[in-house]
Formats: C-alpha cells, sequence, structure tokens
C-alpha cells in the first residue's frame, strides 16, 4: 500500500516539477553562453569549477549551469577531476562543487570550434 503525500508534499513537488521545467526551456542562447565558457576555461586551465564560470556568466535561471555541466557529463564533452572545492555562492553555505575538465572528446570539440573561428573572414 502506498502512503498518501500530505498537501504540503504535493506542493513541494509540482513547484520541484515547474522548476525542472522552466530549466528545460530556457534558450539556446543561455546553454550556448555556457558552452562556450566551459570551452574557455577547458582550453585554458587544467581544471575549473562553476564558481569560475559563473564569475563569466550573466545571471541564469537558477540551477540552469548545473544542468547544462551534468548534459556535458553526460555526452562525455567533460569529466570529474574526483576534486571538490567549496561553493563561493553564498546561498549554498560552501556546498561542494565538482572540479571539472575537458575530455579528449571536448579537446577536440574545442579545437574544431577554433578551427571554424578562425576560417570565418573578419567581419
Amino acid at each position: 500500500m502506498t502512503r498518501r503525500l500530505s498537501p504540503a508534499e504535493r506542493l513541494a513537488s509540482a513547484e520541484k516539477d515547474l522548476l525542472l521545467e522552466d530549466i528545460a526551456d530556457q534558450s539556446s542562447w543561455d546553454r550556448f553562453l555556457v558552452e562556450q565558457a566551459v570551452f574557455h576555461y577547458g582550453t585554458r586551465h587544467d581544471e575549473w569549477s562553476a564558481n569560475d564560470l559563473r564569475d563569466v556568466l550573466p545571471e541564469l535561471a537558477h540551477g540552469f549551469l548545473g544542468a547544462v555541466i551534468n548534459s556535458l557529463r553526460s555526452a562525455g564533452v567533460i569529466e570529474h577531476t574526483g576534486r571538490v572545492v567549496p561553493s563561493t555562492l553564498g546561498s549554498t553555505h560552501g556546498h561542494r562543487l565538482a572540479l571539472w575538465r575537458l575530455s579528449v572528446k571536448g579537446l577536440l570539440i574545442a579545437e574544431q570550434r577554433r578551427n571554424r573561428a578562425q576560417q570565418r573572414p573578419a567581419a
């Protein structure tokens, strides 16, 4: 027999579903900005965290940065270094953040993007 949810539990679940819907509905432009920041840091630094990316990105929807990082990890573009650092975002109270690096696949994608950019005629 399954337990019935209280009204508060149902409301919390509905709010969580709405937040996930909002994250999924973010524009491709926001995703592009996060991906560009990942490739920028990945080609210039051995490892980086969401702390580093937040410093160069405009304010995004709550949770969107993490969603893109998770997507890039799932796609094999970035990989976890096995290390963590405390978050510098005050509202997280020092929550631990993963340190990331570009995978071999990510480095190849970054190189292809760089070559395409260099081949474009100057505007």
